[in-house]
């Protein structure tokens, strides 16, 4: 079974996908993850991703592409994948049906967390990560045992340079023109689930599992 999750920032794609990958036993590809660790690294990569991901701007799809189809080549023969925050872009989505297709696989079902934009906004600010192992954590919805104290490893959480008020609006306008034309390309395609993404983090992944396991 292969899956995409998409819904605009702040949605909790993140979080769910790693509890949906771990239910159905697929692998879970975030390219936001994978770009992170290059900017934490400093690699060439990394320094050029900074710039698009600090002011809220996509990654061009080229990088991106490269990157998934390095991975699902490496996925091939596996229960599925599940993807968080690709495809973006219809060029992308364009590219994952060819990717899919070499291996002879195809895309299940994509999963759309709907959320208003002053709960996105709320969401993405309150957000903090551990600087020391990558968990995240919010001031409202999840906050931890101890404030600034990552509860699993002991690491400082720190607020990403992506989750101020400014930014977080100028990645949901981003969102709105590149990545919601992809709710038409997938509609049409008799694909996409609608699933509400308000409400706390088992409920939210509550919706999703039962519209994953009807779907698979």
């Amino acid at each position: 079974m292969n899956i995409v999750i998409m819904g605009p920032p702040g949605a909790g794609k993140g979080t769910q996908a790693v509890r949906l990958a771990e239910r159905f036993g697929l692998l879970h590809l975030s390219p936001g993850d994978l770009l992170r660790q290059a900017v934490k690294d400093g690699t060439e990569l990394g320094r050029k991703a900074k710039d698009y991901m600090d002011s809220g701007r996509l990654v061009p799809d080229d990088v991106i592409i490269a990157l998934i189809g390095e991975r699902l080549r490496e996925a091939r023969g596996g229960r599925g994948v599940l993807l968080d925050g690709f495809p973006r872009t219809l060029p992308q989505a364009e590219a994952l049906n060819r990717m899919l297709a070499e291996s002879g696989q195809k895309l299940d079902v994509v999963v759309n967390l709907v959320l208003p934009e002053e709960t996105a906004v709320r969401r993405l600010t309150g957000r903090r990560v551990c600087r020391r192992c990558g968990a995240n954590y919010h001031v409202v919805y999840n906050p931890p045992a101890v404030e600034g104290v990552c509860d699993l490893c002991g690491g400082p959480l720190y607020q990403r340079s992506d989750d101020t008020e400014e930014t977080a609006r100028a990645r949901l306008e981003v969102y709105r023109k590149e990545t919601e034309p992809l709710v038409a390309y997938y509609a049409a395609r008799g694909l996409l689930r609608d699933v509400d993404g308000t409400g706390g983090v088992d409920e939210v992944f509550g919706r999703l599992a039962e519209t994953v396991g009807l779907s698979a």
